[in-house]
């Protein structure tokens, strides 16, 4: 039997502004959903109050609860879980003479998916009764200024996880993947030229290009790039970048259509925290380049370069 059915016109492709705003606003929906589910709070068993709860380079997690806090129980442990997925760590004892008896912990997140984490603490006492607790944020008042900030995200995955408080006021944890990324991993300056290592996070399987772009009018200039699995090394073209045009001037980089720089940093300004020299690099064709290779502000990585060559020549004297 033959179906006789209509087909819609296809419609023009959304452009890519309007898919990433979809995207945002879809992720923005879910996590507000993820926290409301996970900042339930049983009124039987209101949340602990922890002495300690932290969070390092969004891998390291670390707890400490008074110990009369949570009960008398043979067993305590911390447990991290978003739907099926799920880590227990032990609560340890420890004993101090010059304060209170503290139940610790310190966990090793990774893998862990996009989306929002339940913290919970599980005390199971003599009887054999098993209590849940959740737990609320320590109130640190204003974070200090620091040269790090306090929310970094993991410097191999580039996934940001933080502690948040739930309208209910229950801390959990968020954690929202890196969007695609070319990180840079290390620059050498050498006497010829500058060699940039680094690898490419999140990014298309595809040929890698990689550019200088002049600054002040988008004047591009291509760059040699190596690429082994999800590393790379790009050798800065002085030459052709000075060649381009007299004068000063500084250019960014692009790898696989991303801005190069450091990224996944705790560092709150990179360019104050690894400052660097101006240097004279004596090029393979002769010429000089006074260059300037650093971080900016944000963490993105810059070349400022000038050929210098004909200040270095010696005037032609005159014969009779």
């Amino acid at each position: 039997m033959d179906r006789i059915g209509f087909t819609p016109p296809r419609l023009p492709g959304a452009s890519p502004h309007l898919v990433r705003r979809l995207r945002a606003t879809v992720r923005s929906t879910r996590f507000r959903l993820e926290r409301a589910a996970a900042g339930r709070v049983s009124r039987a068993a209101p949340p602990l109050t922890p002495v300690h709860l932290s969070l390092r380079d969004s891998r390291t997690l670390n707890l400490a609860l008074a110990a009369g806090s949570t009960g008398p129980s043979d067993r305590a442990r911390l447990l991290i879980t978003r739907g099926r997925r799920g880590l227990a760590v032990p609560l340890a004892y420890e004993r101090h003479t010059a304060a209170v008896p503290l139940l610790t912990a310190t966990a090793t997140l990774r893998d862990m998916r996009d989306g929002v984490w339940r913290l919970t603490v599980e005390t199971r006492g003599a009887d054999g009764r098993v209590r849940r607790r959740g737990l609320v944020p320590v109130e640190d008042g204003a974070p200090p200024a620091t040269p790090t900030v306090p929310c970094a995200p993991d410097p191999l995955t580039g996934t940001l996880v933080r502690i948040v408080r739930s309208r209910t006021g229950r801390a959990v944890l968020q954690a929202t993947r890196s969007r695609a990324r070319a990180e840079l991993v290390r620059f050498e300056p050498r006497g010829d030229g500058i060699i940039v290592h680094g690898r490419l996070i999140g990014a298309a399987a595809g040929p890698v290009r990689a550019e200088a772009v002049r600054r002040r009018d988008k004047v591009v200039v291509p760059v040699d790039v190596t690429v082994r699995g999800g590393a790379f090394t790009l050798s800065v073209p002085l030459g052709a970048m000075t060649g381009a045009g007299a004068g000063q001037w500084v250019w960014d980089f692009r790898v696989a259509g991303l801005p190069l720089g450091r990224w996944l940093t705790d560092v709150r300004d990179p360019s104050a925290a690894c400052p660097t020299p101006f240097r004279v690099f004596a090029l393979p064709e002769g010429a000089l380049v006074r260059a300037h290779a650093h971080f900016t502000r944000t963490g993105a990585f810059a070349v400022t370069c000038r050929d210098i060559s004909h200040l270095t020549r010696e005037p032609a004297k005159e014969t009779s």
